[in-house]
């Protein structure tokens, strides 16, 4: 049942600054609640922690701050298996610290986007333990996927699809139906052709509207429509389809309908709130169809994120990405990091082509290198920007967990995704020492290693070049430079191989994806570097993996 404060909270008022199409050049910040700050010393971070660090979030220089699930939730999936939408999980709280939560950090000038989850449920939802209990051909049925099985006594699933977390979509119930789940079997998809589920995920987006949000990033955002008859894929390892190909469970063009319909409830609201698309697609072309002005605001820029460190292909990913969004008239969105994928400080250690998920420390020193170079990289990018919690610190990702503290459901079920998300979700340290490095006072809920503590908030703050002085520093110079932000075009510079130059009216930025130093024209007076750099007679001469910003003025 939703929770219901004692005193229900009058609709709050928005009162961050109000900067017309603020989401154009914003810089996202990404808490992932459970690992960010634990008030009250369980082990587990909560929204109670999260309000107590928004001045630091503030301080950062961030605009925004996307809040990962926190609703009521039995957490077979860290929250993105959702009981109920309208209520917050006792481990993080309840709805009256959701609303001071908001409230405060629109005091502080910052706006709140929540996640969002339409593409299925919890087993544990009441809507579907209802449709478990009527039985088959009862109309709670049809709001999700039921079918009955093939084979001889229906002991088959209903097509081939496979689940994103391994083996098959389908499970089967002690009534002899299948129902889909494109994720964990505790994660029953919704039928959005049932009329029933358009109209309450609407109410749901009003309920959080009416609380002050600014924003949903939207879960899974591809994957609510279905091709008709849940036609079969066709041939196993359908996995390594996924971004690459058409696929019947995603990206169908009956998407588009639904958020439609979404943007006309959203644009009742004062305050310019937006939606931002978690949308996988074989083309940055088809991304951008989610963005047309009368869908979407913003979309998550995964063939950017998925990109090596390497000047050719990064500048492929960017002209294209600018190209595809120009004509839709939305920003582009660049990141780096994210709670599904290997910190880029861990990635950019390894050798490339190894994707997103690596298991492997590689060459710390490499890593931290270049995932400074990166960031300064995408912060000059015409667009929006997101920042996943921590990489300000340059952590890596934790690669040695023991299995026995792996929480990730992909990791128990033995195919499907590598299932070794948990260390990219290892809480954060903001202090030296303590039992879990000013995380909380009771330990946390993943172990953290001993070397959080040198890189933690306190050890890295004032201290110059540090990895979290360099993004307040990145962060307060986009602000303040005119050409930085909002934008659709780079003027591209005659630059050596591995090297990206680009002007932005009187900002210029060069970023050496090489192996070895380079020597490129000075252009002017040097804003900020990543790394060590000497300049003379005009020239400069930028360190391996250093990436740049000057100004012409």
């Amino acid at each position: 049942m939703s929770q219901q404060p004692s005193a229900a909270p009058a609709p709050a008022t928005v009162t961050v600054a109000r900067r017309r199409d603020w989401w154009r050049d914003a810089v996202i910040y990404q808490v992932y609640p459970r690992s960010f700050a634990d008030s009250n010393g369980d082990g587990m971070g909560d929204l109670e922690g999260v309000r107590s660090r928004l001045p630091y979030l503030r301080d950062l220089g961030v605009d925004a701050v996307w809040l990962s699930p926190f609703y009521a939730s039995p957490q077979a999936d860290a929250g993105y298996d959702v009981a109920d939408y309208r209520a917050v999980d006792p481990m993080f709280g309840n709805l009256l610290d959701a609303d001071a939560l908001i409230r405060d950090a629109h005091a502080l000038g910052l706006r709140i986007v929540v996640d969002l989850v339409p593409n299925h449920s919890s087993d544990q939802h009441e809507w579907f333990k209802r449709a478990l209990a009527e039985g088959p051909g009862s109309p709670s049925r049809d709001r999700y996927h039921f079918r009955p099985g093939k084979g001889e006594n229906g002991e088959l699933p209903p097509n081939d699809w496979e689940s994103i977390f391994g083996g098959p979509a389908w499970t089967r119930v002690a009534d002899g139906e299948w129902y889909l789940h494109l994720f964990a079997p505790e994660q029953p998809d919704f039928n959005w052709e049932h009329p029933a589920v358009g109209d309450e995920f609407r109410s749901i987006l009003r309920f959080w509207l009416d609380m002050g949000v600014d924003g949903f990033r939207i879960d899974v955002a591809h994957g609510l429509v279905k091709a008709e008859g849940l036609p079969d894929l066709g041939g196993a390892d359908q996995l390594k389809l996924l971004g690459n190909d058409v696929m019947p469970f995603f990206d169908q063009d009956g998407v588009h309908e639904v958020y439609r319909q979404w943007r006309l409830v959203l644009d009742e609201y004062a305050g310019e709130r937006i939606f931002v698309a978690e949308a996988w697609t074989p083309t940055v072309e088809r991304t951008a169809n989610y963005v047309r002005p009368d869908e979407l605001h913003q979309a998550f820029n995964f063939q950017y994120l998925s990109t090596d460190w390497d000047a050719k292909e990064l500048r492929t990913v960017i002209d294209r990405t600018l190209e595809a969004m120009r004509p839709v008239g939305a920003p582009a969105t660049w990141v780096l990091s994210n709670h599904d994928v290997t910190r880029h400080a861990t990635r950019f250690a390894n050798p490339p082509g190894l994707g997103t998920q690596i298991r492997t420390a590689g060459d710390r020193e490499l890593g931290l290198r270049r995932a400074r170079a990166a960031t300064l990289l995408m912060l000059a990018l015409p667009g929006s920007a997101y920042v996943y919690q921590g990489e300000e610190l340059g952590l890596p990702d934790v690669v040695d967990l023991p299995d026995e503290v792996r929480q990730d459901p992909a990791y128990f079920r033995g195919a499907g995704q590598d299932g070794f998300r948990d260390g990219c979700r290892v809480p954060i340290p903001w202090t030296r020492e303590g039992s879990s490095y000013g995380f909380g006072s009771g330990g946390s809920w993943l172990p953290q290693p001993a070397s959080w503590g040198e890189l933690s908030i306190e050890a890295q703050t004032g201290v110059a070049g540090s990895t979290l002085e360099l993004y307040r520093g990145a962060l307060r110079v986009r602000r303040e430079q005119a050409d930085l932000g909002a934008g659709d075009a780079v003027e591209w510079l005659r630059a050596p191989e591995g090297v990206l130059a680009f002007r932005r009216g009187e900002f210029v930025c060069v970023a050496n994806t090489s192996g070895e130093s380079v020597t490129t024209p000075s252009y002017g007076t040097v804003l900020l570097a990543s790394g060590e750099l000497t300049e003379a007679d005009g020239e400069a001469k930028l360190p391996a993996d250093t990436t740049v910003w000057w100004t012409t003025a």
